[in-house]
């Protein structure tokens, strides 16, 4: 289910390595997409009207959520009518609804720290909070989701209030933040992690995920496609699409923090999604996904336990409006699957007008080309109601209707008959709705949902019906749209065309380089690269001018990109591998290594590379500028081998040492005239020392908290700010390039975008620099 913080996304923006200017408002759509941005966005998330007195506001912002009355009366009424909850557990479920949702995490599984993070979790942070009591509320040991696999999804009775507010919970809050900005945690909730799984997805798998921000269940499909650390480049990729063009950026956010070169935002209304084009064995073919998620807008009464402004705000009217747009959506995402390719459509919503209203309709028209499968064995643990068969549509009034035969003409604009279940017994029974999958919050103490999967078995008769279509890749050069008419079974006329608009900022240009590029040589001999690096997979954001950063996209999705330039509005893609340096450019090499991409290009990097040990890694990531006496011996003497420049610091695992880290570590790092440093941005410098065993902690005031570890001398207390320092220090000089220092010329500081400072002398420690904060 899609949610909108609107208040977050100049900030969201400021984040992002490819805007250059402030995201301009979206003009918005005339078609159904428009219901939901305009009303539905401002029910789901409790948005007053732009158009509010500032009065009122003040007076919002003094009353709060807590003086919203958990009570709607004629929602306790239509779900009782409606009987989706089993008999004798209406109160449980009313209960459950009005009580905080748990706060639920996730452990990136892709990521070969996974294992890491789930030891800590368990040995240390979990063992700490387990037993306290904070407002008179006993804090219960977090406990793994018992239908997630390997134990990578827990959750426990804390709520995200006290979590941000208790200062007996301030360090498990620091760790929970800092390691989400690393992408090795993502904080989602419980019953969004069940689309992906459901999903089951293949390395070599090609996936949609039609209305993806803000990106958390975007986020579970990467790291599914990336399960085997062992391929750098997988051959399927994700494309995550938003309709919403500011609401594109908060999903860049969370899929960049993945450092993926498979993952690709686009900016369309899913409803007319262009259909896309690729080269195969030197023809152009269209595009079908092997998985799509069609995670619909929708009214969101599954979400009153977080979003308790619904309790004020459900009606029944909410369903009745965006049930055309769904069922168009869901329309267009079958469209646009490959045969023998799943499905999965879902929403927070509770009502079977969104829900197996939706399923049915699209059943009856694709005539047996889909399918529901039977899910039930998937997910072990998972409880959940099986769909329904039968149910009514009440008008926000509380007039009901069994049929559309019994709705006045006069409600036709309202009501559709698509909303009611098929009439036919034994259409109805070949369907098989009970196979769709409804969580209640009682039934594990989540939010609720609902779930289908779908299964293509043949294409969609309206394609059937007309091949000539599929064979014109000029008809497709704009949108096409299925338009559905709700009084008949099928469509009577293949999809006209719909021109396609784009809103929002104007996006940079991906500029692949060529065979030639004189830029890549130098990049090529500086760091060995092996003679199958895939160079015509790097690409720029410029045509003109120097080249500041240089990212890598997989093969596939370059034939995509290259393929559909005109058809489709691109926000971001690829993963930044490396950042322009001017001093470099004396050493050989005008670019230096970029964390992000640093898992992706190590297994092409034959020099450059710096053996780490444990305690090299604890002197690289607390100290700023590091002699290089300062390292082990064996480092020592590597380091004094190497010429100034760009390094890669590896840290390899000692089976025998079950008290160090058991998987590798590559970092970025700078090799001086007399020192080194690591090029690692700020969260994931503290995930690393954690990993190492130093323990990092901070109070609201910068300063070491008397309760946290013992931390050795030049430790990375006080590290967070230190950063933030670095990025404000760094403003300028990232116009500038690095400048020189006592110790030869070399970039000293960085921070998560890669500016630089010159803050520290060689040898400085962060601990030395916070003190005087």
């Amino acid at each position: 289910m899609r949610t909108s913080r609107k208040g977050s996304f100049s900030r969201t923006c400021a984040c992002l390595d490819c805007v250059t200017n402030t995201c301009v408002q979206q003009k918005l759509s005339q078609n159904a997409s428009q219901v939901y941005i305009q009303s539905f966005m401002r029910l789901q998330h409790g948005q007053e009207k732009q158009t509010q007195t500032k009065s009122s506001a003040e007076q919002r912002r003094k009353t709060g959520y807590s003086e919203i009355i958990k009570e709607n009366k004629l929602f306790e009424h239509y779900y009782t009518e409606l009987k989706i909850v089993p008999e004798g557990e209406f109160e449980e479920f009313m209960q459950a609804m009005r009580e905080p949702l748990p706060a639920t995490m996730r452990i990136t599984g892709y990521k070969s720290h996974a294992k890491e993070i789930l030891h800590t979790l368990k040995e240390k942070y979990f063992k700490e909070v387990q037993d306290l009591e904070v407002d008179g509320q006993k804090i219960e040991a977090p406990q793994p989701l018992s239908w997630y696999p390997d134990e990578l999804a827990w959750h426990t009775n804390l709520s995200r209030k006290i979590l941000r507010k208790s200062p007996l919970l301030e360090k498990f809050h620091q760790f929970l933040v800092s390691e989400t900005e690393s992408g090795n945690i993502s904080r989602q909730e419980a019953v969004s992690m069940i689309p992906p799984l459901l999903m089951k997805i293949e390395p070599q798998h090609k996936i949609l995920d039609m209305c993806a921000a803000p990106g958390s269940k975007t986020a579970q499909l990467i790291e599914m496609l990336h399960s085997d650390m062992d391929i750098p480049f997988p051959e399927g990729f994700v494309i995550a699409n938003d309709v919403d063009n500011k609401r594109c950026y908060l999903l860049v956010h969370q899929a960049k923090r993945l450092n993926s070169p498979c993952i690709m935002v686009v900016n369309h209304d899913a409803s007319s999604i262009p259909r896309l084009y690729f080269d195969q064995d030197g023809k152009k073919d269209i595009l079908f996904y092997d998985r799509i998620l069609c995670d619909v807008p929708c009214s969101g009464d599954g979400t009153m336990r977080k979003n308790i402004d619904v309790w004020k705000k459900w009606t029944t009217s909410n369903s009745l409006q965006l049930h055309g747009l769904q069922i168009r959506i869901a329309v267009r995402g079958v469209e646009q699957l490959a045969v023998g390719g799943r499905m999965v459509y879902s929403t927070c919503s509770l009502n079977p007008i969104e829900d197996e209203a939706v399923i049915a309709a699209l059943l009856e028209k694709s005539e047996g080309a889909l399918e529901l499968a039977d899910a039930s064995a998937d997910l072990p643990g998972l409880k959940y109601m099986p769909g329904i068969t039968s149910w009514k549509v009440m008008t926000k009034e509380g007039q009901w209707f069994s049929d559309w035969s019994e709705v006045l003409k006069s409600r036709h604009t309202q009501i559709r008959p698509t909303m009611f279940p098929p009439t036919d017994p034994e259409k109805l029974a070949s369907m098989k709705l009970e196979r769709c999958m409804r969580i209640l919050p009682h039934h594990q103490n989540t939010g609720g949902f609902f779930v289908a999967v779908l299964v293509k078995k043949a294409p969609m008769p309206w394609n059937r019906r007309y091949p000539k279509v599929l064979g014109n890749p000029d008809l497709f050069s704009s949108v096409a749209v299925l338009h559905i008419d709700m009084k008949c079974s099928v469509c009577s006329s293949p999809p006209p065309p719909k021109k396609m608009k784009l809103f929002g900022f104007k996006e940079d240009p991906f500029v692949f380089l060529t065979e030639d590029d004189p830029i890549f040589p130098p990049v090529q001999a500086f760091y060995d690269l092996s003679p199958d690096f895939p160079k015509l997979n790097v690409l720029t954001r410029t045509h003109e001018g120097k080249k500041r950063h240089l990212y890598m996209v997989s093969k596939e999705l370059r034939n995509v990109l290259l393929n559909n330039s005109e058809r489709m509005k691109v926000i971001n893609t690829g993963v930044k591998i490396w950042s322009r340096n001017t001093d470099g450019e004396q050493f050989g090499c005008a670019f230096r290594l970029a964390q992000e991409g640093v898992y992706t290009l190590c297994p092409y990097i034959r020099a450059r590379i710096l053996n780490i040990s444990v305690e090299d890694v604890k002197v690289l990531l607390t100290q700023e500028n590091p002699f290089l006496s300062k390292l082990g011996d064996d480092a020592h003497n590597q380091a004094k081998k190497l010429g100034m420049g760009s390094i890669v610091l590896r840290y390899l695992p000692d089976p025998k040492d079950l008290n160090a880290p058991q998987c590798p570590i590559d970092l970025c790092g700078w090799r001086g005239k007399t020192s080194i440093r690591a090029f690692v941005p700020r969260n994931e410098r503290l995930h690393y020392l954690r990993m190492v065993g130093v323990e990092v902690f901070c109070d609201k005031q910068g300063k070491r908290n008397d309760g946290s570890t013992e931390i050795p001398e030049g430790s990375a207390e006080g590290l967070s700010q230190e950063a933030d320092l670095l990025e404000q220090e760094g403003e300028e000089m990232e116009q500038n390039g690095s400048e020189s220092n006592a110790n030869g010329p070399e970039p000293i500081g960085s921070t998560c975008d890669g500016r630089v400072s010159n803050s520290h002398k060689p040898g400085e420690s962060v601990h030395k620099k916070c003190s005087n904060l």
